[in-house]
């Protein structure tokens, strides 16, 4: 049969659970025609990545603002000291990590257009451009980490749901790339913006805050229009096409993708897990760093003989090698296969990175070790992320697992916040220290997800997982791994724990 079609004849017989707003039962899989894959996959691409890049861009953007409208006077305009500032960007990761697992539920019983729209529209109206003091700073900082809580998340499940597990490294870093566009553009435009200093009587770091919150609530509106829902109620597909998209995940171990009801199971199955105390480790070990660097980067540029505008300018190349790397990363984890060792290079780059930023008193020096570091950090997210979504079987498990990990990871960015002190100018030896810390719990939890994930795969091979199925011979099955009528009942009740899921690594 041809890789990129599916026939009538081959899917007859075949079975997609029901879903929640859908229904696609084997009664259906009778209208599924001759399908070419390869431009029904550029057809999703072209529906889904795009639109979802340009909402992460805007989301990292909106956070991130701070550390530009910084270098224009904020923290003099509103009488803060360099403590307080450091307290106002730690509060927004409280609300901001400790929402994400709840957040990631509620998209999947509701519709991704509707909450994700909602969610965008509900951060743009947080103005930091209107605020007087460090009390108002405060409170627009703990809105946004309520509002944005559950946007990557979200989208990282989201992608999960319509993509296999060979197809979602490349989707992933090509909508994370938006993030280090974020930091490229967000640096030209305040420099562009603190020209309007005066304008309408108020700051250049104010009408940075308006400009760019108005453009948000602007496409968080067209969003509630622009984005598809899940692959079962998608108006861009035809019902044949739906059937298909279904039947591929299913054979790719994705056996929830025709859609599950909630139940209190799948997330103590999550809790449970060994793989989500693990990832958190990972995530926390690039989580971090990120925050760090992002928050952080035009301030350490400008403190090595830098002016303000030269240094959000000069972290305008190192976010567009940032984005090309992580497309490329984003490219190979698909084609090589094997994530941990792109992860384990990626990590060790980014301890390369900072060792140099920890020794270095060359300003050249250490603005090269930035581009090193830009290198590991941001490529390595959508690597991680993809590699944790694709071990984990179960829509509503899958939810709350990623939901964990990145709010765990998350929650680091109000440590690292407060790690590039005033006081530790103009090498922050300090901060590039704490952020090599991270790096090497990344590393360490990397080898012990790919060790643990082998050894359980092994353990399959030798058939210690095998269940008993009823009405079949099978010398290994033990009735401690379950029993079932059917295979199909152990993979939809087992998720990943199914004896015949393999793990990818």
């Amino acid at each position: 049969m041809d890789s990129h079609s599916i026939t009538k004849d081959d899917s007859k017989g075949s079975q997609a659970s029901k879903g929640s707003q859908a229904h696609i039962s084997t009664v259906d899989l009778h209208v599924v025609g001759h399908i070419d894959e390869r431009k029904l996959l550029w057809k999703i691409d072209f529906h889904v990545v795009p639109w979802l890049a340009l909402l992460y861009l805007l989301n990292f953007m909106d956070r991130g603002s701070i550390g530009n409208a910084k270098l224009y006077n904020l923290e003099k305009s509103i009488d803060i000291t360099d403590k307080q500032y450091l307290v106002a960007l730690t509060v927004f990761f409280f609300p901001y990590a400790l929402l994400e697992p709840l957040s990631n539920v509620f998209l999947r019983r509701f519709r991704p257009s509707i909450y994700l729209s909602s969610m965008m529209l509900a951060w743009g109206l947080t103005f930091h451009g209107v605020i007087k003091d460090y009390g108002g700073l405060i409170t627009v900082r703990v809105l946004l980490g309520t509002a944005e809580a559950g946007m990557y998340p979200g989208i990282v499940f989201y992608i999960s749901s319509w993509y296999k597990r060979s197809e979602m490294g490349t989707r992933i870093a090509v909508f994370f790339s938006s993030a280090t566009v974020a930091g490229a553009f967000s640096g030209l435009l305040a420099a562009a913006i603190s020209n309007m200093n005066g304008v309408g009587g108020k700051a250049g770091w104010q009408w940075i805050f308006i400009l760019e919150g108005l453009a948000t609530i602007l496409i968080s509106v067209v969003s509630f229009w622009i984005i598809p829902d899940f692959p079962t109620t998608a108006k861009f597909l035809t019902e044949e096409e739906r059937i298909f998209v279904v039947r591929r995940l299913e054979d790719d171990m994705k056996l929830s993708a025709g859609g599950e009801s909630f139940q209190m199971k799948y997330v103590i199955q999550s809790l449970k897990d060994w793989k989500t105390w693990v990832a958190m480790g990972i995530y926390m070990g690039f989580d971090g760093p990120l925050y760090a660097f992002s928050l952080f980067l035009p301030t350490i540029i400008s403190q090595v003989c830098f002016q303000a505008t030269t240094a959000n300018l000069l972290s305008v190349p190192v976010y567009a090698w940032g984005c090309f790397m992580t497309c490329v990363i984003g490219f190979l984890g698909d084609r090589i296969g094997s994530r941990r060792y792109i992860n384990y290079t990626l990590f060790g780059v980014g301890l390369i990175a900072y060792i140099i930023l920890i020794v270095s008193r060359t300003p050249a020096l250490s603005y090269f070790a930035v581009y090193l570091a830009v290198s590991a950090i941001y490529p390595i997210i959508p690597n991680s992320v993809a590699w944790v979504a694709s071990n984990v079987e179960g829509s509503y498990k899958r939810a709350v697992t990623l939901g964990m990990a990145i709010g765990f990871g998350n929650i680091n960015g109000a440590i690292t916040a407060n790690i590039y002190r005033a006081q530790d100018r103009p090498w922050y030896r300090l901060g590039h220290g704490i952020v090599l810390a991270y790096i090497t719990i990344g590393l360490v939890c990397s080898i012990t997800f790919a060790i643990f994930l082998k050894r359980e795969n092994e353990r399959r091979d030798r058939g210690e997982r095998d269940e008993v199925i009823l009405g079949m011979e099978n010398k290994r099955a033990n009735q401690c791994n379950g029993t079932y009528t059917s295979i199909d009942e152990a993979k939809k009740d087992k998720g990943d724990t199914w004896s015949g899921f393999r793990y990818t690594l």
